[in-house]
């Protein structure tokens, strides 16, 4: 039985991952920690943990916790994870890895230096939606892939229209970037998952909407080490005629088209003729990534999802912003 602790037991906890510590296979979650102490002790006790901290040291000491979780905002998971790599524990990270390329190469050091596992909660590597994408372009489905179209657009929160309730992912402090940094982080690392690495990236960034300081709008391109080329645009202060969630890879003999977060159903374009894969969404999207580690943990396969392949999108990030 692995035995989880939480540090940031906050809103992500509460169905994308808090319920799959307890409901996946051989898992339990024991202790969860936030600052407040009375949000902590509400956590616990709607989810049946036995134990709830407001100081993360106590919870990394517990002797009850084989392995933390990390869901604090980017700022905290370099200091935290390196907490409980140097306490004997492995540790899941949520995305993005860090602020910098800088702290996460830090992290994996800490991983190597403790002999502890490393793990970043990208969970789409592990959702049967990405997988099927995975199988088409193994299987050259759709032949050589040529190059890749990627667009998301959305029109601004409603928070965002407001100063003063404004969410600390548009503090760069704090969440490293704006919105590109929360969300578009997953279609970069999906990317590496699917097509391998990334050798040269170019990018562009622009506050066009003037709803906060951060950037909005942001557009780059990618060299993978294949040759293949990829261009993409996310813009979160669009019209909202203009919402998309698109990614097309080209090959030459078709199209594999889908989506980052929406997961509309897989389209397969082939010889005029296209082939749909419909994929419920997951209702603790982060259940799949969860019990591979656990399993990897117990000593059986591997987790898709280590800080070195995920520190890999932060550097990319990085590049895009270079000198911003």
């Amino acid at each position: 039985m692995i035995r989880w602790g939480i540090i940031g037991c906050g809103d992500v906890c509460e169905i994308k991952s808090g319920p799959a510590f307890y409901k996946s296979e051989n898992s339990s979650l024991v202790a969860v920690m936030r600052r407040n102490h009375e949000k902590a002790r509400d956590f616990a006790l709607r989810h049946r943990v036995p134990k709830y901290y407001s100081d993360a040291d106590e919870l990394i000491r517990d002797s009850d916790v084989d392995i933390v979780y990390i869901a604090t905002p980017p700022a905290y998971h370099a200091e935290l994870a390196i907490k409980v790599l140097k306490a004997g524990k492995p540790v899941y990270v949520e995305k993005p890895m860090a602020v910098s390329f800088r702290e996460c190469s830090d992290m994996i050091d800490a991983a190597k230096k403790y002999k502890q596992k490393l793990f970043v909660a990208y969970y789409r590597r592990s959702l049967p939606y990405f997988l099927k994408v995975k199988e088409l372009l193994d299987k050259k489905t759709i032949g050589k892939v040529l190059y890749v179209k990627m667009e998301f657009s959305r029109p601004p929160l409603p928070s965002d229209l407001h100063k003063d309730n404004q969410t600390w992912r548009l503090d760069k402090k704090i969440a490293g970037g704006g919105y590109f940094y929360d969300m578009a982080s997953h279609t970069i690392d999906i990317l590496l998952f699917l097509l391998g690495k990334i050798s040269k990236v170019n990018g562009l960034t622009s506050n066009v909407g003037g709803f906060y300081k951060i950037e909005d709008t942001v557009s780059a391109s990618f060299l993978f080490q294949s040759g293949v080329l990829a261009s993409g645009i996310w813009a979160y202060s669009s019209p909202v005629q203009q919402e998309k969630d698109e990614i097309i890879i080209i090959g030459e003999k078709g199209t594999i088209s889908f989506s980052t977060f929406s997961l509309n159903d897989i389209e397969l374009e082939i010889d005029g003729k296209v082939i749909s894969y419909a994929f419920p969404k997951p209702k603790h999207i982060q259940m799949n990534m969860i019990q591979n580690i656990i399993n990897e943990l117990n000593g059986i396969g591997k987790s898709p999802s280590t800080g070195e392949t995920a520190s890999e999108t932060n550097r990319i990030m990085n590049e895009i912003f270079k000198n911003k």
